[in-house]
């Protein structure tokens, strides 16, 4: 069988069905088919390509916040927050800033956390819709290869049947 470059036709050979009722993933990964070209870009390349800046952003911050170096560092900011400001700093002559109970520190908390929620979930969105472009980028290539061996399973068929066909008229 020669190679067909019509999705229509691909899709009445392989899917038995009119192109136009197939889903529109499907209509893309026959057209891909048909005109035999290699599969798109990996699907963290989709993503990566249509991020915006505040998107690439959101990522960076989630991962920067989400890390054990992150706790640590800021375990380290809160300690040397309450030593500068704990009573033995005056023995040394020194003025704190922010007395116990901190609230100035907790004010700054509280916007920390104020800003770095939002954007952890803004972060969190994205990655859904990695997950729904990698789903369905997955799915599209099952359904290539399905196609692909339907395609050559009804080439060897039509071998067979042609090579079976010779070797009863040989023996005529």
């Amino acid at each position: 069988m020669k190679h067909t470059a019509d999705p229509k036709q691909l899709a009445r050979e392989l899917l038995g069905r009119d192109f136009e009722t197939l889903a529109r993933d499907e209509q893309h990964v026959l057209e891909h088919l048909a005109s035999a070209k290699m599969m798109w870009m990996d699907s963290d390349e989709a993503a990566q390509a249509h991020a915006s800046f505040g998107e690439r952003l959101a990522d960076r911050v989630a991962a920067i916040g989400g890390s054990w170096a992150f706790i640590g560092g800021f375990a380290l900011v809160l300690v040397g927050w309450v030593v500068l400001n704990s009573p033995l700093i005056e023995a040394l002559g020194l003025a704190p800033f922010d007395r116990y109970p901190f609230i100035f520190l907790n004010l700054m908390l509280s916007m920390l956390a104020a800003v770095q929620a939002p954007i952890i979930m803004m972060s969190q969105n994205r990655q859904a819709a990695k997950d729904r472009i990698a789903a369905r980028h997955d799915y599209e290539v099952n359904l290539r290869a399905q196609m692909e061996l339907i395609r050559l399973s009804q080439k060897v068929d039509r071998l067979v049947k042609a090579i079976c066909k010779d070797g009863e008229e040989g023996d005529a």
